[in-house]
């Protein structure tokens, strides 16, 4: 994966520092993580939709770290590789070339975390 980075390895890195962010800000943790539950819970838009919507803005946003978290989400969620690619398609949208670069990144996640 030249020029991506290891997306297991940003995942574990990211979450090590988050708990130790939980250790010395726990109120702004605690108010991340409800923020997290409240924006991916199930209701009108299933969990895997709304984390399918948290994906293409990653991609439209260019976060490698958003990128590894949602992947990781939606393969648990049992995304398939040709939603994967519709979402990528509405991400490159919204977002032109940049977005086409990182839609490259969250193939390589996908794949990275399939295996």
């Amino acid at each position: 994966m030249s020029g991506m980075p290891e997306f297991k390895t940003v995942v574990k890195d990211v979450s090590a520092q988050m708990r130790r962010l939980r250790e010395t800000q726990p109120d702004l943790m605690a108010a991340f993580s409800q923020l997290a539950a409240a924006g991916t819970k199930e209701g009108a838009l299933s969990k895997k939709t709304r984390e399918m919507i948290a994906l293409g803005i990653a991609v439209a946003g260019r976060c490698d770290d958003c990128i590894g978290f949602h992947i990781q989400a939606l393969i648990k969620l049992g995304i398939t590789r040709t939603e994967l690619e519709e979402v990528l398609g509405t991400a490159v949208y919204m977002g032109g070339g940049p977005s086409m670069m990182y839609a490259t990144h969250a193939l390589a996640a996908f794949d990275e975390f399939s295996s």
